[in-house]
């Protein structure tokens, strides 16, 4: 996969691309439909992604009952902690 450079301050490829589409749009709606197409594509991208890591064991429910448990609060300011 090649890795879009970003120099400068000046926009890379895929941001011009996507601005070239803005620019052709002429409605609102049609930028939140364009939005929305790539929310659903980020969010298809982390599924994946999670659906990897559970697949390897590197993710479990035993992790986030883990998680669920942890005081967070507490571990950071051991002075708070009951």
């Amino acid at each position: 996969m090649e890795k879009l450079e970003q120099q400068n301050g000046a926009l890379n490829k895929a941001q011009m691309s996507v601005l070239r589409l803005l620019g052709r749009m002429k409605t609102v709606e049609e930028v939140e439909e364009l939005r929305q197409v790539i929310l659903d594509y980020y969010a298809k991208k982390i599924d994946e992604g999670m659906d990897k890591l559970w697949d390897s064991g590197a993710w479990s429910q035993e992790r986030i009952d883990s998680i669920l448990r942890e005081d967070v609060h507490a571990s950071k300011h051991p002075q708070y902690a009951i």
